[in-house]
């Protein structure tokens, strides 16, 4: 058998890779697997995985491979954009008005991508943006770090962090196979190039594996497998489980009253703040009769909710048990990593609510998985300086969502109330249409998904 690399690069793939049964299963079809982390060593002390693990250096991008890496990045936007709104949301995000060096590189990289955007010019911007590393110090440290394993595989669980990209180089250099799953569902439709090219894709679903051949030209269906998704398993798991009893004395909750989950996204979803309070009026005016919990994002400092807790001492608070292993860092988010605990919580709350609230993000195939009915509201409020949000209708993959007719999206407060109401009257109203949708996202059983992906990478080498 092969030896595995497995490519950690952030706390979702820790949770992902980590807290379910993918290693036991990898080494079940490899001689050895190998941990590449770009999380510091510590963070796998509580779970002691049966395997090597190598801590990465921190990367800091020089100015020559940012330039070539955003020139790939605005050229893939600019080549796609047309009739695809959430890329062309992106493509409009990525300018700058700055006149430091990088914003007048930016206004360079936008002008001459408006002519040279095809695909083979962004496998040459690629090609550009490898060759600059291979004089980078960080990179060399990089080769040194594998260069004693004699790894057959070299796995990523992500497929865009910039400073993955040293990694891919010396893989591309010693000629070790690579493969990569495709992080979420909305990467390919609404997101930038990835940070390289690799040998293999995982995707969850036949409709990821169509959008990879639609936007990435260069790669062909062989190159790709159907595996479904880890970030679910923990749902069929049974070291996650918490008994209902358990979890409604854990809060406080009434148990007479049913449970409405929000669910927050980062700071850049604006809007949260106004439907938790238009939802907790609802509950202090007796017009809804509910527990309330709030759930805030694990990449979010839950300070922008703090007038909420003072204002309603009723709502229920889950501020997620995600720790910050690292201080110093580019993207500071991703070191942050779930305990075990924090996602036995999580389960308990999927499981247990009787309504899932969400803006429009992915905690929607969560709920269904438990035959949850997901409400996504998008109205805002001018008074209050909230716009709407209805525009994030139109990126692709939430097209799905409006199409598959499986959540209910309100556009005003009353619609959203009245919403919340007919959900806990009539919970099964929209089954089929959840259940549906989950199979059209998700190709593959939740069960067996480690497995699945073990599998399936032992047969590419």
């Amino acid at each position: 058998m092969a030896k595995l690399g497995v490519v950690i690069t952030d706390g979702v793939g820790f949770r992902n890779f980590i807290l379910t049964d993918f290693i036991k299963e990898a080494n079940k079809n490899f001689n050895q697997v190998v941990i590449y982390s770009f999380l510091p060593a510590e963070a796998y002390n509580d779970y002691k995985p049966d395997c090597k693990i190598v801590e990465m250096d921190v990367y800091s991008e020089s100015f020559i491979t940012w330039f070539f890496r955003k020139s790939k990045e605005v050229a893939h936007l600019r080549l796609h954009k047309n009739d695809n709104f959430g890329i062309l949301d992106s493509y409009n995000i990525n300018r700058s008005k700055s006149w430091n060096t990088r914003g007048l590189a930016t206004r360079f990289i936008f002008a001459f991508t408006a002519v040279f955007h095809s695909e083979r010019w962004i496998l040459r911007f690629n090609r550009l943006q490898q060759l600059s590393l291979s004089k980078s110090e960080l990179s060399r440290s990089f080769d040194e770090k594998i260069d004693e394993d004699n790894i057959d595989l070299l796995f990523f669980t992500h497929q865009r962090p910039p400073f993955i990209a040293p990694l891919i180089y010396q893989a591309e250099r010693r000629k070790i196979k690579t493969a990569s799953f495709i992080f979420s569902w909305d990467n390919l439709a609404s997101k930038g190039r990835m940070a390289g090219n690799f040998d293999f894709y995982l995707v969850w679903s036949d409709l990821m594996k169509s959008e990879l051949l639609q936007f990435y030209k260069s790669v062909n269906a062989k190159q790709i497998a159907v595996v479904g998704t880890p970030q679910f398993e923990p749902y069929v798991m049974d070291n996650f489980n918490m008994e209902k009893e358990a979890f409604f004395k854990l809060f406080g909750f009434d148990a007479t009253l049913p449970v409405i989950c929000f669910t927050c996204n980062d700071s850049s979803s604006k809007n949260d703040p106004l439907y938790i309070e238009d939802i907790a009026d609802a509950i202090k005016a007796g017009q809804i009769k509910a527990n309330l919990m709030v759930r805030t994002s694990p990449a979010d400092v839950p300070r922008r909710f703090l007038y909420l807790k003072e204002r309603y001492p009723f709502i229920y608070w889950n501020f997620p048990d995600w720790v910050l292993t690292r201080d110093k860092h580019a993207e500071l988010w991703s070191q942050r990593v779930p305990s075990f605990h924090d996602i036995v919580l999580l389960k308990a709350l999927l499981k247990y609510s009787d309504v899932s609230v969400n803006i429009l993000s992915t905690i929607i195939l969560d709920a269904f998985l438990f035959d949850t009915p997901a409400i996504c509201p998008v109205y805002g409020d001018a008074e209050k300086g909230y716009g709407t949000i209805d525009k994030f209708l139109d990126y692709g993959h939430l097209r799905n969502v409006v199409k598959s007719k499986a959540v209910a999206i309100p556009a005003t407060r009353q619609a959203f109330l009245n919403d919340i109401e007919n959900a806990l009257q009539n919970p099964e109203s929209r089954l089929k249409e959840q259940q549906d949708f989950v199979a059209f996202e998700i190709g593959k059983p939740i069960h067996q998904t480690s497995a699945r992906i073990a599998e399936v990478l032992s047969g590419l080498v």
